[in-house]
């Protein structure tokens, strides 16, 4: 009897009807697969019964030779379950769930790949940079470090709200391959766990700050950001505990957030005159209420005046990007932005 050697790097992509976003990460997948060697790696789109031309774009990328293995859903089970999905079908040793509208910058997938053949991690972090029209002239440039990690605070409190962005995360499935994503559907989350999960089982993990993901900006929402990113997130932490993920660690990663991510969303929602100011405090005041970081650099962008919180809420993310190392990113979007006239994206 035979065995077929796993691929190194399965990346799964969930989609649900944009077939037209879909159709430029294929394109990119195309082209990237070219440079690396035969059978490291497997891609799987995962349709969740588009009503479009997704299965069109699918077979166009096949015939191109990129190694597709298609799941279409016979009903729209839901995103999460789609993650989900993605995770157990995988075969190789390390997962990607890539979103439908995210890129490779051009030979970033090969530096990925020869990265991940020289030693095993838990979890290995992507830097990726919103962009509005092109990815090529928006690209930040800069930092090409990488920072790897042997306790999980530090390495939680280095990646930040990444965590929650199921493209830069790189999960190793070897260490985890008993469990069914399925249990950690309901969460908007899936990801989380697996990327906790084995962050703690291997121990060594990694942040590649070069950027190499292009994300369209502002193309997704649907979902209460308090009740996510604060509530559910901080629930499932707090399940991780047993495992071995320690307070001090949940602190370090939750001080990140609060210092720049926390602001940043509360000003968008300021801005827009969304959601429930007063569930919104009564989230953040449970979960962070008797942290001085809380209660005077974010509480006042939720219950300040909306001029008064609109001003200090656009101080404190200036302030966290930069204690946060990530200022350079908003500059080059700023810049773009102005080169454009204000233009907005077509």
């Amino acid at each position: 009897m035979t065995f077929e050697a796993s691929p190194l790097l399965t990346i799964a992509i969930p989609t649900f009807t944009r077939a037209n976003y879909l159709e430029l990460n294929l394109r990119s997948l195309v082209a990237e697969a070219r440079t690396l060697p035969p059978g490291v790696l497997e891609v799987i789109v995962s349709d969740n019964h588009s009503t479009d031309s997704t299965p069109d774009v699918v077979a166009n990328a096949i015939a191109q030779g990129l190694p597709i293995r298609y799941i279409r859903n016979k009903i729209d089970v839901g995103s999460d379950a789609n993650i989900a999905q993605c995770f157990n079908e995988a075969r190789g040793d390390y997962v990607q769930i890539m979103g439908d509208d995210d890129i490779y910058v051009a030979g970033t997938l090969s530096y990925l790949i020869d990265f991940l053949q020289k030693a095993e991690y838990g979890v290995v972090v992507l830097r990726p940079f919103g962009y509005e029209v092109d990815p090529i002239v928006e690209h930040p440039g800069g930092d090409a470090r990488i920072d790897q990690y042997d306790q999980v605070g530090d390495f939680l409190a280095a990646i930040g709200p990444y965590i929650t962005f199921i493209s830069s995360c790189v999960i190793n499935r070897r260490v985890q391959q008993e469990i069914d994503a399925r249990q950690f559907c309901g969460s908007n989350l899936v990801q989380v766990h697996l990327v906790v999960n084995a962050a703690l089982q291997v121990g060594r993990n990694a942040y590649l700050k070069r950027y190499i993901l292009a994300c369209k900006r502002a193309n997704s929402g649907g979902y209460d950001f308090s009740e996510v990113f604060v509530e559910r997130l901080g629930r499932i932490l707090d399940s991780y505990r047993p495992a071995g993920l320690s307070e001090h660690a949940i602190q370090q990663f939750e001080t990140r957030m609060l210092k720049s991510y926390h602001p940043f969303n509360l000003v968008r929602q300021r801005l827009a005159r969304q959601g429930d100011l007063r569930e919104t405090y009564r989230r953040f005041s449970a979960r962070f209420g008797n942290r001085p970081l809380f209660r005077f650099w974010v509480a006042p962008i939720i219950r300040w005046p909306r001029p008064l919180a609109l001003g200090w809420g656009m101080m404190a993310t200036l302030v966290g990007r930069l204690a946060n190392g990530d200022l350079r990113r908003g500059a080059h979007f700023l810049l773009n932005k102005l080169r454009r006239g204000g233009r907005p994206a077509s």
